[in-house]
């Protein structure tokens, strides 16, 4: 004869579950959180944005003279906000089923496996060239403050490279977390030295003396050969598409199917945050130089801040140069790693899976950081021209994957026909085919 008394299940209750939550045991229901919350990322994407980019703008912006960076002033937002929230859709607008992957998996998924490699190794030309300049980058910046600062000897290049390259290789190892809260913590004295110097400039303004600064190109004709000359200069100045792709797999398990709004609210709050602080770093440094600061700032092809270090004489600027380098290029470095990891993994996954099969996820990581240090430590020592490499990758690559594929993806798919209609679809296509044939133009 059965008990009346049923024992207590530890089975939990059949219960539909709300928007990422899961259940950890005994029919608890708990929420997923992200490894960095909504604020965080936003410091890691400012992060990932301000590079090297940025001690080159004032000279390569202003260069084309006052008109132009005006226009680009007005125009940086949109361009910015609408290109980098298109991108991100292809992973934060995903249906639910296909959340978890990162942006080359869904990519090859549904344009095919050829052209899933194709665009692999454009993203990977990308965000891994970017990496090379920051290592490049941050080898020179410590050489020049242990010598000019400091005032001691030059070291061995070889041991430098090898020093800077595996010190920020090494602190984006350790793992997710602490690597955020590192970018964080270089981001925040970034943002702090920027304002400062933009501050400390203001004395030295010369409005009149920038608005006749000469280019070299006369009349209208000239103002609108700046206007389209910036472009590319703008668009690695305010990249951070490297870390958008695991930003959004990082909102996914929280926030669902509200993850595209989710992401779409960061972005439009990056964006007013590197429109802001950098654009006024800009101005500050262009009405400093005026027209003969920034002929022979030119002329020495040198960091604007580097100038003003230069001639002011003063320890303020003597100590506030290495501080802006050397935090804007490690934090992007570790947001540009991201897309690096990301990348490489998948080639390496395509090229030997069964090497990918055989060794573990941390295993292949770990071969990761090491072909990275390894490639980023020679690159160093060789010492290219970081301009070059940046009107390269900016205006080619950057433009063909951040404003042309996602459009060409919505108008293709019907996974992502409720972003086919979008109105701002049709600018962001239209920049990348004016920037990427600016860019040609100006190459030949």
């Amino acid at each position: 004869m059965s008990s009346t008394n049923t024992p207590p299940t530890t089975t939990p209750p059949t219960t539909e579950l709300k928007e990422g939550e899961h259940i950890v045991g005994d029919g608890v229901v708990a929420k997923q959180r992200p490894a960095a919350s909504t604020a965080s990322w936003i410091i890691t994407l400012f992060g990932t944005a301000v590079g090297a980019g940025i001690l080159f703008l004032p000279l390569n912006a202003g260069g084309f003279g006052f008109w132009p960076l005006v226009f680009a002033t007005v125009f940086i937002f949109p361009l910015v906000y609408f290109s980098h929230r298109t991108y991100a859709r292809i992973v934060a607008g995903a249906p639910k089923e296909d959340h978890g992957k990162d942006i080359l998996e869904l990519v090859s998924q549904y344009l095919g496996k050829g052209q899933g490699i194709v665009f692999a190794v454009l993203y990977w030309i990308t965000v891994f060239s970017t990496v090379l300049i920051y290592g490049v980058s941050i080898t020179n910046a410590v050489d020049s403050f242990i010598v000019n600062q400091l005032g001691g000897p030059s070291l061995d290049r070889w041991l430098l490279a090898m020093l800077c390259v595996g010190v920020m290789t090494g602190a984006f190892a350790i793992g997710r977390k602490p690597m955020i809260w590192l970018a964080q913590v270089l981001v925040y004295p970034l943002i702090i030295a920027l304002a400062v110097t933009s501050i400390y400039l203001i004395p030295r303004w010369d409005l009149e003396s920038f608005l006749h600064f000469d280019d070299g190109s006369d009349g209208y004709g000239g103002i609108f050969k700046g206007i389209f000359l910036i472009l590319p200069v703008l668009v690695f100045s305010f990249s951070h598409m490297a870390a958008l792709s695991q930003f959004a797999l990082d909102m996914q398990p929280q926030y669902g199917e509200k993850t595209e709004k989710r992401v779409s609210r960061t972005e439009f709050y990056t964006s007013i945050l590197l429109v802001v602080f950098t654009m006024f770093f800009v101005w500050s440094c262009v009405l400093a130089l005026g027209a003969d600061g920034m002929n022979e700032a030119l002329e020495q092809n040198i960091p604007v801040l580097s100038y003003f270090a230069n001639v002011t004489g003063t320890p303020f600027m003597a100590y506030m140069v290495p501080i802006v380098v050397i935090c804007a290029i490690v934090s992007s470095y570790f947001g540009h790693m991201l897309g690096t990891e990301e990348g490489t993994e998948y080639l390496l996954k395509n090229a030997a899976p069964q090497l990918a099969e055989k060794v573990s996820h941390r295993t292949l990581l770990n071969i990761i950081y090491v072909i990275v240090f390894v490639c980023t430590t020679l690159v160093a020592i060789f010492n290219p021209s970081i301009i070059s490499m940046i009107s390269v990758v900016s205006g080619v690559f950057v433009a063909f994957i951040v404003y042309l594929v996602p459009v060409y993806m919505f108008k293709k798919l019907d996974v992502y026909k409720h972003f086919r209609n979008d109105p701002w679809n049709y600018f962001v296509f239209g920049m990348g085919l004016l920037i990427m044939a600016v860019t040609i133009w100006d190459m030949i």
